[in-house]
């Protein structure tokens, strides 16, 4: 196995190419994002065997709801049917999942299938993983704002008392590292209203892949990448 003098802590991807892998073989959309199901389960897998404590993959954005009902419903069912066939195997491999978006949109359905994971998984050591489904970065950040205005409204805060930290740990990731590095496959290069107070100073990636073809060589060669970049965080080196 390949070892690497820098391993990024937390991985994000955001998994693109569902749709053209599909039409490429003559299939639907829909016929894609299962297949896309199978890169999640070898990504899983290849995380910790390269020392990654944690991976979030971007699943399903607020935007995505105004896709074709059919898509949209068959992403839904997705969901739910792949985690009651996964959760046993989560469990087996120690991995913790949770979910980050707004949960108020989602069906019961969707809403029980999102606690059961995360309930049977709690304990999980190796990797945590976490599925922003149904998110929005852009309203992460409105939330949590508001969260932090209602304290200042009860008198619980004073408004020059705000920082930096206090909107962190008001967002979906409070708690977990951000990102060291975020992959985008499929060849398109922006973020799509995904992590944009975390990934600040993430090192971005963006790969040819379509998400079906992702596995562990693409990111080994993401890995590799990372282990290129000069990661400064707004310094200078010494020398210069």
């Amino acid at each position: 196995m390949t070892r690497f003098e820098k391993i990024p802590q937390h991985v994000a991807i955001i998994m693109d190419g569902n749709g053209r892998w599909a039409k490429a073989h003559g299939k639907e959309r829909v016929y894609g994002h299962m297949h896309g199901v199978e890169s999640v389960r070898r990504v899983i897998k290849a995380c910790p065997k390269y020392g990654i404590k944690y991976l979030t993959l971007y699943t399903f954005s607020t935007e995505n709801w105004g896709r074709p009902s059919d898509e949209v419903n068959a992403l839904m069912e997705l969901m739910c049917s792949s985690i009651e066939g996964e959760t046993p195997e989560l469990c087996k491999q120690g991995v913790a999942v949770k979910i980050l978006g707004d949960r108020s949109a989602l069906s019961d359905k969707v809403n029980g299938s999102i606690d059961y994971i995360e309930s049977q998984t709690a304990n999980g050591q190796t990797l945590t993983l976490m599925l922003a489904f149904n998110y929005s970065s852009r309203s992460e950040i409105v939330r949590a704002v508001q969260n932090i205005a209602q304290k200042v409204k009860n008198g619980e805060l004073n408004a020059t008392e705000i920082s930096e930290q206090m909107i962190t740990d008001n967002l979906y990731t409070v708690g977990v590292p951000d990102p060291d590095l975020v992959i985008r496959t499929s060849g398109e290069c922006r973020l799509s209203n995904f992590f944009m107070l975390q990934s600040a100073y993430s090192e971005l990636y963006f790969m040819d892949v379509l998400w079906p073809d992702f596995d562990e060589a693409a990111l080994v060669d993401a890995i590799e990448v990372y282990n290129k970049r000069d990661r400064r965080f707004g310094l200078v080196k010494n020398e210069e």
